[in-house]
């Protein structure tokens, strides 16, 4: 069974990882995986906590999850390939110390690689095997795409091949006018466009990829 790959950018601090755990959240609801929700935010707070304590505040870090028919694999890139992480026994008392200590215990497996520029420390959970299966299918998306566009006072006739060239263009006239919409939303909100629209083409082609679509 094919994966299928989330890849998030952020700079690790405090105050980013709630952010960071309601992205996990959603994203794992939308594989259909809610049930290793709880503990994929608990592994991903520790793995940045860990980034933060041992590389540096607002370091530069990359979260990728990973969705295989029987792993959830979470991994956190940063820069710093010298700050390893290590498990270590921390006393009652110890205000610290117990971030892979925790991952540890929640996770099936967990390590540390090096690619060459940094470090990249994962773990990996235990899920159901037909999971990916659970992935909204071409027919909800298409559904919510329809909502969307009615909302613009389109009526959006779904034919396929036999849709005129007149109707083709009316339909790409609107689906540019939401996006553009979306983007300035996005922005108006702080967010950078540029990463969500990298984001959302990776998704396109993962989703495509795993489903086996042609080019």
């Amino acid at each position: 069974m094919p994966s299928v790959t989330w890849v998030h950018s952020f700079l690790a601090q405090a105050q980013e990882v709630g952010a960071l755990r309601a992205l996990v959240a959603t994203q794992v609801e939308f594989w259909g995986v809610s049930a290793v929700s709880d503990t994929a935010q608990l592994c991903v707070s520790e793995l940045v906590a860990n980034v933060i304590t041992h590389v540096g505040e607002a370091t530069p870090a990359t979260l990728t999850l990973t969705l295989s028919a029987s792993r959830l694999r979470i991994a956190v890139r940063d820069p710093d390939a010298r700050a390893l992480p290590t498990l270590v026994q921390a006393h009652g008392d110890d205000e610290g110390g117990r971030g892979m200590a925790l991952v540890s215990a929640l996770a099936a497996r967990w390590g540390v690689d090096l690619p060459g520029d940094g470090k990249v420390t994962w773990c990996e959970l235990a899920v159901a095997t037909s999971v990916l299966g659970n992935a909204p299918s071409s027919a909800g998306r298409r559904a919510r795409v329809a909502r969307v566009l009615t909302a613009y006072n389109y009526e959006l006739v779904l034919v396929g091949a036999q849709q005129s060239r007149l109707g083709m263009a009316t339909t790409e006239v609107t689906v540019v006018q939401v996006i553009s919409d979306l983007l300035h939303w996005l922005r108006a909100h702080g967010h950078d466009v540029d990463d969500i629209l990298d984001r959302a083409q990776t998704r396109f082609e993962a989703e495509r990829g795993a489903a086996g679509l042609p080019w």
